[in-house]
């Protein structure tokens, strides 16, 4: 009943504090546990005591605002980051947008805004299928100006073609982008205008 899953240490311990003494004396008289050991395994049954408490207990106490994401039929998952108050942009609108592009383990590929400088490059598109790559048609349909979002895409939906936009027009990021072509990208996407 005493027995320890931890093994017993060879080095000699630093004098216990007085508050654990009596304790761990009794638990060294009963078991053969030393201070140490007793109160390590005291703070184990602590932390076994917050894993028993059900997962949404937990997620509710540690993150009060917690993320949900949508999925669309076309497999894309999104969530709305910032809601927009400006017109809603429908299929065929022409749009302007600020965009961030990532790897699905969130290395870094493509981005219309400057990381170091803050300076922007808006991109307009046409929120068509046939000049856009299809996720983020489909993220970008039902924002309004303003808004932004984030959003997985898988590569069934993405740069199928090379000729889909948004590429970038310099060779080197047009180049790093479209060699992930087939692995989910993450986009985080900003509504600018709805032209």
């Amino acid at each position: 009943p005493c027995a320890s899953p931890f093994p017993s240490p060879r080095r000699p311990h630093p004098p216990e504090p007085k508050a654990t003494r009596s304790t761990c004396r009794g638990l060294r008289a009963v078991c053969g546990v030393s201070g140490r050991r007793a109160v390590s395994g005291m703070a184990l049954l602590g932390a076994a005591n917050l894993l028993a408490v059900p997962m949404a207990a937990q997620a509710a106490m540690l993150e009060p605002d917690v993320i949900r994401y949508r999925k669309l039929d076309s497999g894309v998952k999104l969530e709305d980051v910032v809601d927009g108050e400006g017109p809603v942009a429908r299929e065929g609108d022409l749009v302007q947008v600020n965009y961030v592009c990532r790897r699905a383990n969130g290395y870094f590929v493509h981005s219309t805004v400057n990381q170091f400088s803050g300076e922007s490059k808006p991109v307009t598109l046409r929120l068509d299928v046939q000049e856009m790559i299809r996720g983020l048609k489909d993220v970008i349909i039902g924002m309004k100006a303003g808004g932004k979002r984030r959003a997985l895409i898988p590569p069934e939906v993405g740069y199928i073609e090379e000729s889909l936009q948004p590429v970038p027009e310099e060779f080197g990021p047009r180049r790093g982008l479209l060699s992930h072509a087939k692995e989910p990208l993450v986009f985080v996407v900003q509504l600018l205008k709805v032209l």
